[in-house]
């Protein structure tokens, strides 16, 4: 039923791959990053109020984005922001929500997805994911969104999943596979039996919770020293006590690839991770010499395949003879780097005196 389906939205992320644009003190999931209008994650908020009544979303994030959150969610309640106080990984952000659901309704079934991905076909992920709910609400099973490949790609971990229906288009996953090298991913498309990793998550409470005691006990026995705390007032202190001792794992290296109970359902739901520049570009509409501007007046020359972006829509961009670039222009820095090599992104910035990525 309706009343005991959540969907938790992961959002405390820095998108540091997205650098100068995604900042620490504003990541990409605040920003409109595909100049739609909207925030990544307000898009998120709207595509899931289709599937759950609004006062069941639950955004889970860093405690220093909660202004941020509550300005562009009006309509959300504070009650409905669960804050970390660190970044300790999904694993740990997965098995707080549940115990906060729980002491708020044991018979919850949940979804985790995060707040900054595209999936432009809403209608079929709504579909997909009503049939999710009832499945992980009807049965002891993990059930995932597996998304059907359009191309090999290495930028994504896979899914190897048995091709059995077992009804409502439910399938038995053998396995997780890593992020693969092109020989590999080109590998999984020609067998087929392979789905891309969304992230994109759905379970009820118990059985969540069961797959910690059985694969990260340590997680759970932190969050629960004193289990009485969540669903009352003092949740928040208590969490920001305990939470900071987690172990930081990914909730896939955790529960999933140990888990026996995992199914995934085919998803063709027109999804992007936009998790890279290059991932952006391909994305967005490009002009008739390939190149993707949001950016006020340009005049480009003898440019091609470039994405060109700047934070002022006031900003006369001029370029020459560039091609395959990512042109950034962001308050205080400029990124010109090409976009083969968009991966050194996230280390360069690293190496970067703070004031110019917080």
């Amino acid at each position: 039923m309706q009343e005991h389906h959540y969907v938790a939205i992961m959002a405390g992320g820095v998108g540091s791959r997205f650098w100068p644009a995604s900042r620490e003190s504003r990541p990409k999931q605040f920003l409109d990053i595909t100049e739609s209008g909207r925030s990544l994650l307000q898009q998120t908020v709207a595509r899931v109020s289709d599937i759950v009544p609004l006062g069941n979303i639950l955004i889970v994030s860093n405690a220093k984005y909660k202004n941020q959150i509550l300005e562009q969610l009006p309509l959300l309640d504070e009650s409905q922001l669960l804050l970390e106080p660190s970044r300790n990984n999904t694993a740990p952000c997965v098995a707080y929500t549940a115990l906060h659901l729980q002491a708020k309704n044991e018979n919850a079934v949940f979804a985790m997805l995060p707040a900054d991905h595209i999936i432009q076909k809403e209608n079929v992920f709504a579909s997909c994911m009503i049939r999710a709910f009832n499945y992980a609400g009807q049965h002891d099973a993990i059930v995932t969104l597996g998304i059907e490949p359009t191309r090999p790609d290495t930028g994504y971990g896979y899914i190897h999943y048995d091709q059995i229906d077992r009804g409502e288009s439910v399938h038995k996953v053998h396995s997780f596979r890593e992020k693969p090298d092109m020989v590999t991913a080109q590998k999984y498309i020609d067998q087929g039996g392979y789905l891309w990793n969304a992230g994109i998550f759905v379970w009820s409470v118990n059985t969540i919770l069961n797959a910690f005691s059985s694969s990260a006990p340590d997680i759970t026995d932190v969050l629960t020293a004193d289990a009485a705390k969540f669903g009352t007032l003092a949740e928040q202190d208590y969490i920001n006590d305990v939470y900071p001792n987690t172990r930081d794992i990914s909730v896939d290296f955790a529960i999933l690839e140990p888990a026996q109970n995992v199914f995934t359902i085919p998803a063709d739901i027109g999804w992007s991770d936009l998790g890279t520049w290059n991932s952006l570009y391909s994305y967005l509409d490009k002009d008739q010499h390939d190149n993707v501007v949001q950016a006020g007046a340009q005049q480009l020359i003898d440019m091609r395949g470039n994405l060109i972006r700047t934070s002022s829509s006031d900003k006369l961009v001029v370029a020459k003879g560039l091609q395959d670039y990512i042109i950034i222009d962001d308050g205080d820095v400029l990124l010109i780097y090409p976009r083969e090599e968009e991966q050194d992104i996230k280390a360069l910035r690293k190496g970067l005196k703070q004031e110019h990525y917080k």
